[in-house]
């Protein structure tokens, strides 16, 4: 068996070949046609390209040869040695050169003659294969060949950087694409779906009025008190799971969460898609954070762990909305109505759950209201208000009035066909 050169680089050409992703791929025909051309240019019945790694020499494309023939041996390989060139090596008829006696097709199989062959060198270096051509008859290539077989070569080399840009490239905008489904979801996270898809498509958020929303805060009892006695990260799990709760009920009843403060809570109805039942929403959110406050108290209590009750308020107005922040992104509503909003929730009681007048004005025909009358309200005198105490039985499934039932769904609809699912 003979004994073949390896190159000096042969450890980073061989991770350049691996790094081109060459090897075993499909036929192309760019490939197949410089195969093609080198063998009309040199009036030969066979050529063929060839990549070799540290086994065997592969095949990329070939004219003339039987099909299924796409690899050799890299010992047997007479491309083997032409890989260690530094330019066109070209042999009128191998059999008269002693150094190639045992190669594979020179003295048996095919007994090739002529034999001519240029090493496929990068732009870095690397010689990663070879473009060879041969005849069975001992002969001598024109000048002129043997300068379009170096053309050729070159071409081949160009088409594989090019094929490795193009994939790089691929590979790039694969990534950016991930990226950016990154950001679109880190952005829905923090965003309105409505919100983050006008900043990702316009880059900013145009701040919008809403002549009605209905606003709706939250605020645990005792809170300061809680934080001096309970362990930070005891504190911070409770939060969690209060608020997370808070969270599902809140989205469930076409309602935003825009903020937490401390251990205060806020979200809006309508906004940032205008509705004409967001009062109603905001309410039947307001009762189902009720009873879920009602439930987890009672269940914390059997093992005597620590819970958290809360004031909850309501108002309906026109706020202003709009994303404030560039390297943190936050969605948020100024106005009057917010303020109301606050001192509504303010003016409550524990586990109760206070609306506004222009709240009441527009559910009173769906829930039980208990009136309070007027209560002064800081910066603002005397407002009215009423106690959101549960659903009128008529529009009830359970008897807490927290569930609406069929006809709630029907009034609902009634109000506003485009309405979703009533929970």
């Amino acid at each position: 068996m003979p004994t073949i050169p390896i190159p000096a680089n042969e450890r980073d050409r061989i991770e350049a070949l691996r790094d081109l992703a060459i090897l075993d791929t499909p036929p192309e025909p760019g490939f197949d046609d410089i195969a093609e051309l080198a063998a009309h240019v040199c009036g030969a019945p066979i050529a063929f390209v060839g990549f070799i790694d540290e086994t065997r020499d592969w095949l990329k494309a070939s004219c003339g040869l039987p099909p299924g023939m796409n690899e050799v041996p890299r010992e047997l390989s007479v491309c083997s040695v032409t890989l260690c060139a530094a330019d066109l090596v070209h042999i009128p008829d191998i059999e008269q050169e002693p150094r190639y006696e045992g190669f594979f097709g020179v003295k048996n199989g095919p007994n090739i003659r002529l034999y001519c062959g240029m090493p496929l060198i990068t732009s870095r270096g690397h010689a990663l294969g070879t473009l060879c051509i041969v005849d069975f008859v001992p002969r001598s290539l024109q000048p002129e060949q043997l300068e379009s077989v170096r053309r050729l070569a070159r071409q081949l080399v160009s088409r594989i950087e090019l094929r490795r840009k193009v994939s790089d490239l691929g590979d790039a905008l694969t990534q950016l694409d991930r990226e950016r489904t990154r950001t679109r979801s880190l952005l829905l996270n923090i965003l309105p779906k409505p919100v983050a898809e006008e900043l990702d498509r316009d880059g900013q958020v145009q701040p919008r009025f809403f002549p009605s929303a209905t606003v709706l805060f939250t605020d645990f009892k005792d809170f300061t008190t809680l934080v001096e006695r309970t362990e930070p990260a005891t504190l911070v799990g409770l939060l969690d799971q209060y608020f997370s709760a808070f969270d599902e009920i809140i989205a469930a009843h076409r309602m935003e969460r825009l903020k937490t403060i401390g251990d205060a809570y806020m979200a809006v109805a309508g906004v940032p898609e205008e509705n004409r039942t967001h009062a109603i929403d905001a309410c039947l959110a307001a009762l189902k954070l009720k009873a879920y406050l009602t439930r987890t108290k009672a269940q914390r209590e059997r093992v005597r762990l620590p819970f958290l009750e809360a004031r909850i308020g309501i108002h309906t107005g026109s706020v202003i909305a709009g994303v404030v922040g560039k390297q943190k992104f936050a969605y948020d509503i100024w106005g009057d109505s917010v303020n109301v909003a606050a001192r509504t929730e303010a003016a409550g009681e524990s586990m109760r759950v206070n609306i506004s007048e222009s709240t009441a004005e527009r559910v009173a025909s769906l829930f039980v209201l208990e009136p309070r009358g007027s209560i002064d309200i800081k910066g603002k005198g005397p407002l009215k208000m009423c106690f959101l105490d549960r659903l009128r039985p008529e529009f009830s499934a359970d008897p807490e009035g927290t569930v609406p039932n069929e006809a709630f769904r029907a009034e609902i609809q009634r109000l506003s066909p485009a309405h979703g699912p009533v929970t």
